[in-house]
């Protein structure tokens, strides 16, 4: 009987834990460990964020589903890993004892790399989360009764950006149909090099079809712009050239302000000697496995991939619901192999795949692979886009509520656009 630890309930950790159900059965124990009682959608969190979406919408208890699949669900958080002694240490001093851990954190939110950036101790909201959606409603329905500035983006070294462009949209969307919108001067802060470069270099025309977009929305826009520092109603940035050094500093005044963080490892995991690079996210060879515990699997935002380009501003690559799907197939594949005595040789297609909702519209890229040059370079804009992320949101929201395997975005999503299934055996 091998014992399966899962720190992590997300987008990765809960398809993690009903697949290895599934394809193991129930001779073996899984245990999945959370910070929080719940799972949360977090590509809905733009719309919470308006008011369009509840937190409670947006979130599903984990206790029952998990105890019908038969796995041991934990809500508490890691303080250390001991890969040594094959075990996981909780807060409450709990010890987990296992054989494989896998490891679906997400990462921590580094909003103190800037002063004054963040909702716990700063001037800017997030929707990084559901509770920080949650309290960027609160704050966004107070802004509604003094309309002003509205500055919204990515700050250097964030590695998400297709949040920042879907709230912006969102937000225009919003307040056109509150008829606000004339009294709201908009302004995209972002650094990466030009608009639409997400991280991946762009895909296909992003770079025109989003400019397109912020500016029939009238949003303007500041491209290689590093975040200095936030004041109260006031961003301080700095535009560098293409070799990365100092052209102009301003300051931007708003009455209300979104900008998604850079990220790193969470303290129990970017803690554990030889697991990590330097900013804490797991190190993994192609099956998923890390280089110095083999025994130990990772997939999801707190994998280290290195960026696609150099930029004059840091910029990250992101990790979309299909790689994550792709890293958690081959991570099940590869543990259930090792069980039966096999070869462990799966690996992830680290391909982008995203559906990005523009408010009344849309707009989905693929880049297969992620890294250029590519086989697939693919945009497409339209209604139907702004249609599929709910679909796929309740589709989604459905399965972690009854506990379902499937992976969504090979049935689905690579079926509507006629891609076959990319999870690869070496």
């Amino acid at each position: 009987m091998a014992r399966i630890v899962i720190l992590g309930a997300g987008i990765g950790g809960v398809p993690a834990a009903y697949e290895l159900r599934d394809r193991l059965g129930r001779d073996h124990d899984i245990t999945v460990v959370n910070r929080d009682t719940h799972f949360q959608f977090t590509p809905s969190n733009p719309w919470v964020a308006v008011g369009w979406r509840t937190p409670e919408a947006v979130k599903v208890e984990l206790a029952r589903p998990m105890e019908k699949r038969g796995i041991r669900f934990v809500a508490g958080q890691a303080e250390a890993i001991e890969p040594e002694a094959n075990r996981v240490r909780l807060a409450d001093g709990e010890v987990l004892d296992y054989d494989y851990l896998v490891i679906t954190t997400g990462p921590e939110l580094a909003f103190d790399a800037i002063p004054g950036l963040g909702p716990d101790d700063g001037y800017t909201v997030s929707v990084c989360t559901t509770p920080h959606a949650a309290e960027a409603w609160a704050q966004y329905q107070k802004f509604l009764e003094n309309p002003g500035p509205i500055v919204i983006g990515a700050v250097q070294g964030a590695s998400c950006f297709g949040p920042a462009y879907e709230f912006a949209m969102i937000v225009d969307a919003d307040l056109r149909k509150r008829r606000l919108r004339d009294k709201v001067p908009m302004t995209f802060v972002t650094s990466e090099p030009y608009i639409g470069h997400l991280g991946l270099g762009g895909v296909g025309d992003s770079k025109s079809m989003l400019e397109h977009e912020l500016r029939q929305a009238h949003i303007h826009w500041v491209t290689n712009a590093r975040v200095d520092e936030v004041r109260d109603g006031v961003m301080a940035i700095t535009e560098v050239d293409e070799d990365g050094q100092d052209k102009r500093s301003r300051d931007l005044e708003f009455g209300f302000a979104m900008m998604l963080p850079s990220f790193r490892g969470v303290p129990a995991v970017a803690s554990t000697e030889g697991l990590c690079n330097p900013k804490g996210f797991v190190t993994i060879d192609k099956h998923q496995r890390n280089p110095t515990y083999p025994n130990i699997f990772s997939a999801g935002v707190c994998v280290a991939i290195p960026p696609v380009e150099d930029t004059p501003l840091p910029v990250g690559a992101p990790k979309t619901g299909y790689m994550i799907e792709s890293m958690i197939s081959a991570i099940v594949h590869n543990i259930a192999a090792d069980i039966e005595g096999g070869e462990a040789d799966a690996e992830a297609t680290w391909n982008a795949i995203c559906l990005a909702d523009l408010g009344d519209t849309g707009v989905a890229f693929v880049a297969l692979p992620q890294i250029p040059p590519r086989n697939v370079t693919w945009a497409k804009k339209g209604k139907w886009v702004h249609w599929a992320k709910i679909a796929f949101e309740k589709y989604f929201m459905r399965k972690v509520r009854k506990g379902h395997a499937e992976p969504v975005y090979e049935r689905y999503v690579l079926k509507a656009i006629g891609i076959r299934r990319l999870t690869s055996r070496s």
